[in-house]
């Protein structure tokens, strides 16, 4: 079956395509659709915006996450507005530069990713999955795989790595993503009426 990705990072394009199930195609968001903004004040706020207006546009499944980092001795921020930290034109290495700089000499540094994906259809359906995982923020940037804050957070769950210095698999194996989107096949088959996996 086609879906049609909201997303216009190629990061997460890359990401969903490698973990979503085979007999899903993953389509690239269509050219022709400008800026979304992403104005809402939650994470499925957010998500939604992406994917409704996706679907619509291309009368076809459109799906969409949005994630945030929520750093706990910043009072859950950047949360929402991860990907605009430092600016709303703001690159992946001013936001890490930033965090870095709020968080200097700061002893508690625990963190936690959280990702909701949004599966809409055309016709209004609406369904969603999510998945969290907590860690630590690192002191310096480590590795150079992944984007984001990648190089900033150490997975409770892994190894003292930071998903930077994970290859995709082992990521996906322990991140945000990939735990929301581990439902998705199940989720998929309630949809479509499949055999569930």
């Amino acid at each position: 079956m086609r879906i049609v990705c909201a997303s216009a990072n190629p990061h997460k394009v890359k990401e969903l395509a490698r973990m979503l199930p085979l007999w899903v195609e993953l389509v690239s968001r269509p050219l022709d659709i400008g800026d979304i903004d992403e104005d809402a004040p939650t994470l499925e706020g957010n998500a939604i915006i992406k994917a409704v207006e996706v679907a619509n546009h291309a009368s076809e499944w459109a799906i969409s996450d949005d994630t945030g980092l929520e750093v706990d001795a910043l009072n859950g921020a950047p949360g929402v507005r991860s990907a605009r930290f430092a600016g709303e034109q703001a690159t992946d290495e001013e936001n890490r530069a930033l965090l870095l700089v709020k968080l200097d000499g700061v002893s508690n540094r625990s963190a936690r990713f959280r990702t909701v994906v949004a599966l809409v259809s055309s016709k209004g359906d609406i369904h969603f999955v999510g998945g969290e995982c907590a860690g630590t923020i690192a002191e310096s940037e480590r590795g150079a795989s992944g984007f984001g804050y990648d190089s900033l957070f150490i997975p409770v769950d892994g190894d003292g790595r930071t998903f930077a210095e994970m290859t995709g698999p082992e990521k996906d194996a322990v991140s945000h993503r990939g735990r929301a989107l581990a439902q998705l096949p199940e989720l998929l088959a309630r949809i479509f009426g499949l055999p569930t996996p």
